[in-house]
């Protein structure tokens, strides 16, 4: 037996440009750090591609003129109200600078005591030293300065509604905050309305729907097509955008599809194996410490080959070690447990031996695991190669 498991590779690549051969680049540093490396390439291991990489290839960028022209073509700015931003520097405050220019008045409603993916608005004791109640109180802007607003965010050390006032009133635009955790509350200040959220959207449509006389339009139906010559996402629009410089953001990429099944292909002339392929965005994981949820694209992974469907049918070893096989030791139990896992149900949902594994979509899992290994800084490994991941004790 190996004794080595799931094994994950940050994998050097050069540096990625608007325009280049993605495809070429990514097979020919998985090679090349094969060779270097002295790592067998093997049926099922995983090659991972980080979405940043892939949407700067592809050249899918949008300036923030070109966003504030769809906003007016398909809202009344002359008052409009933004539903559940996060809280975000790098992925939000770059958006809200395109409304802004695009708009005369912001009503900007934040959930609280936390966005949508846990970064805090404000300090939680002090909810219950003012007596305020999250599931039914409205804060005004006023009234949260007064008891609020020295509050800085634990990692960032930015109170975000300072910011973005700042980042609205530079484009000549009055803004306004609320904080409450209706949506509908917007409504008594405009029924022009641009949704924000990113994994709660579709309630928040459906809730503000329900009234008659507004307009309502989520972030994933700006940029949803081409203006003037930008790019665009089809399906996510401007959900999973980030910051590429003051004046223009990288959107969530377009033909992941189309890469991961012609790498996949590539690896199967050079080597005549079967690797699995995808792209992958931010890990679904959660900070134990700023209680952040990671997780600010749409999906983790917007494009994955075929064999990376589904999850994981896992027996929890600990269990039938204690249980069902306490009485056996050494080379007995192992192979009790081996035999076990070679005889296992194809669908483990719902039974005992299971419990404490963790039944998500490979595609999150697998995900998670390649950000966490690339990281997001300076390590320079857009490209993460996964060995071992679907073999198993009894392999």
């Amino acid at each position: 037996m190996s004794k080595l498991g799931t094994i994950a590779m940050g994998i050097r690549t050069p540096i990625i440009k608007e325009g280049d051969n993605l495809a070429n680049i990514v097979v020919d540093s998985v090679l090349e750090a094969s060779n270097l490396e002295n790592f067998e390439i093997e049926d099922r291991d995983i090659i991972a591609v980080t979405e940043a990489v892939v949407g700067i290839s592809e050249g899918n960028y949008a300036t923030i003129d070109q966003i504030a022209e769809d906003l007016q073509q398909k809202l009344d700015t002359s008052h409009i109200g933004i539903v559940f931003p996060i809280l975000s520097r790098n992925r939000f405050a770059v958006l809200l600078k395109a409304f802004a220019r695009a708009s005369k008045k912001i009503t900007c409603l934040l959930s609280y005591p936390s966005d949508e993916v846990g970064n805090d608005i404000l300090d939680k004791n002090k909810l219950t030293m003012n007596s305020i109640d999250p599931y039914k109180d409205v804060i005004t802007e006023k009234e949260y300065f007064e008891k609020f607003g020295d509050f800085k965010h634990i990692f960032t050390g930015v109170n975000m509604i300072e910011f973005y006032k700042e980042v609205a009133e530079s484009e000549n635009c009055e803004i306004e905050f609320i904080l409450s955790n209706n949506p509908e509350t917007i409504l008594e200040y405009t029924k022009n309305i641009l949704v924000c959220d990113i994994h709660t959207r579709k309630e928040t449509k459906q809730k503000l729907l329900r009234n008659n006389g507004v307009k309502v339009l989520g972030m994933d139906e700006l940029l949803n097509k081409s203006i003037n010559g930008s790019g665009y996402n089809e399906q996510y629009g401007l959900l999973g955008s980030n910051r590429s410089t003051e004046e223009k953001v990288k959107l969530f990429p377009r033909t992941g599809d189309e890469l991961v099944n012609k790498i996949q292909r590539m690896i199967k002339e050079s080597t005549g194996k079967n690797v699995e392929v995808m792209v992958y965005g931010d890990g679904a994981f959660k900070d134990p410490v700023g209680k952040i949820w990671e997780l600010a694209d749409p999906v983790v992974s917007p494009a994955y080959t075929k064999g990376l469907e589904g999850s994981p049918n896992e027996l929890k070893l600990k269990y039938l070690s204690d249980n069902k096989f306490k009485n056996l030791t050494g080379e007995e139990l192992a192979s009790a447990i081996k035999k076990e896992i070679k005889e296992k149900e194809i669908n483990l949902k719902g039974k005992i031996e299971t419990q404490g594994t963790t039944p998500r979509r490979y595609v999150d899992l697998i995900g998670s695991l390649c950000d966490l290994t690339s990281g997001s800084g300076d390590k320079g490994t857009p490209v993460v190669y996964i060995k071992n991941y679907f073999k198993n004790y009894a392999d």
